[in-house]
């Protein structure tokens, strides 16, 4: 009777030590749900959290978090009158090239972009100095016409590359009055871009004095009524090395000068005036008259992602990376005090996206307690941003894919299956069992 009463712990024994260290070779993990979790933030814009892949046979799933800004920058339209200055002051030398050079290439530059992808906008382009024939000079004939309104890129820069820079002197006047006339009557945005290197010193009828208070007080009158007919005028000035120059023709120095046409680039006349250096033309015009003049930026800003987790993931799923952030800034590890990440992203632009995934890998020794439960792989989402409107928005979510471990009920290992530990405790039971079967034998034989 003894006997069999041994017999039986034994074989009690095996079964739990199998049972209880093969728990996780034998459970199996499966994906319950796999929703999408999506949070709008624009109208274009949004951001989502999915199940992106699952290794089921190593028990492990990777999830995606994005910020999406679908947003599309908005696009200059109406018209806009590039009026170039071609006196033979733009051949000068600058860094190995010359002004023209950089001014006339920078423009084409600015032409592209803007026409890029963009039928609702029209340039045209004018030319002013003075006229090679003296008795024109002081006249509308010291500008000509380029090219007239037009949204081809290729015909509008081959055209700037067909001035030539000869005119003597710097009728400006003459070309915000000739690229005035080339607007259209049609009710919509007109803009003038203005690129020169000189201080005016001739206008239209003036008094015959170079750089005189004529010629000062009809070039800022031009500008100022171009202004006050809804124009948006932006002028840039370079090739001034010497402010303190005085012409003969008047007492007025050049920066005095400068500074009553045009004001200055804090206190502009009309519009923005950018005052530059040779060394400042190419990123003046390519970017900053560029992002100033007309795009609108649609930027999401501030972003801050706080992915929360559950305590059982924790506890039972190893958290790693599989890609870093491309933007911005992530924790780098799980964030104990409460079970969660956080994704901060400065600015997020137009057409961009932003991408981080990590994987939740089940642990060896997982508590048995959350098999056959389903678990959310998440516990919500909460997102923090600046809009277009520059109002901080809060938004979250609990939406979040589930997954469910299994285990196929206890059975006795056949031959071959036992493992290390039960294998142990087999010849550890073997060796109980001799010592109390020997101890009775004893007790008998006494």
């Amino acid at each position: 009777m003894k006997n069999k009463i041994f017999m039986g712990l034994f074989l009690i024994i095996i079964l739990i030590a199998n049972v209880s260290f093969a728990s996780y070779s034998t459970v199996t993990m499966s994906v319950v749900e796999e929703p999408i979790c999506t949070i709008k933030l624009e109208e274009n814009s949004k951001f989502e959290k999915k199940l992106i892949a699952k290794d089921l046979a190593n028990k492990e799933v990777t999830l995606q978090l994005q910020v999406i800004n679908g947003e599309i920058a908005d696009k200059p339209t109406g018209e806009i009158m590039l009026v170039l200055d071609d006196s033979n002051s733009m051949n000068d030398k600058v860094s190995g090239t010359t002004r023209k050079d950089l001014i006339f290439n920078s423009a084409k530059s600015l032409i592209t972009s803007f026409l890029e992808n963009n039928t609702q906008l029209k340039i045209g382009v004018v030319r002013f100095s003075t006229n090679t024939d003296v008795s024109k000079e002081g006249t509308i004939a010291d500008a000509s016409v380029v090219s007239p309104l037009s949204n081809d890129a290729t015909a509008l820069n081959n055209s700037i590359s067909s001035i030539e820079t000869n005119g003597p002197r710097t009728d400006l006047q003459a070309g915000l009055s000739l690229a005035s006339e080339q607007f259209t009557k049609t009710d919509n945005n007109k803009y003038m871009i203005i690129l020169t290197d000189g201080v005016p010193n001739v206008a239209i009828d003036y008094d015959k004095n170079y750089y005189s208070d004529d010629v000062i007080n009809k070039t800022k009158k031009q500008l100022q009524t171009l202004s006050s007919q809804g124009i948006k005028i932006t002028t840039m000035l370079s090739g001034i090395n010497d402010e303190s120059y005085v012409p003969a023709t008047t007492t007025k120095n050049f920066g005095e000068i400068i500074k009553e046409i045009f004001g200055t680039p804090d206190k502009p006349t009309v519009g923005n005036f950018y005052y530059v250096t040779d060394a400042e033309i190419e990123k003046t015009i390519k970017t900053d008259i560029y992002n100033a003049l007309i795009p609108i930026e649609k930027t999401l800003k501030n972003i801050t992602v706080v992915d929360y987790f559950p305590e059982e993931i924790i506890k039972n799923f190893d958290f790693a990376y599989v890609s870093n952030a491309n933007i911005g800034t992530i924790s780098s590890k799980v964030d104990t005090t409460n079970n969660s990440i956080t994704w901060t992203i400065p600015e997020l632009s137009s057409g961009k996206t932003a991408t981080v995934q990590y994987k939740l890998k089940l642990k060896e020794n997982f508590d048995s307690a959350i098999v056959d439960k389903i678990l959310n792989t998440n516990k919500k989402v909460d997102i923090d941003y600046i809009d277009l409107d520059e109002v901080k928005q809060t938004k979250t979510s609990d939406i979040t894919p589930k997954i469910k471990l299994t285990e196929p009920p206890a059975v006795l290992p056949k031959a071959g299956t036992l493992t290390l530990i039960g294998f142990s405790v087999l010849t550890i039971g073997l060796l109980v069992y001799s010592v109390i079967r020997l101890t009775i034998i004893h007790r008998k034989m006494n």
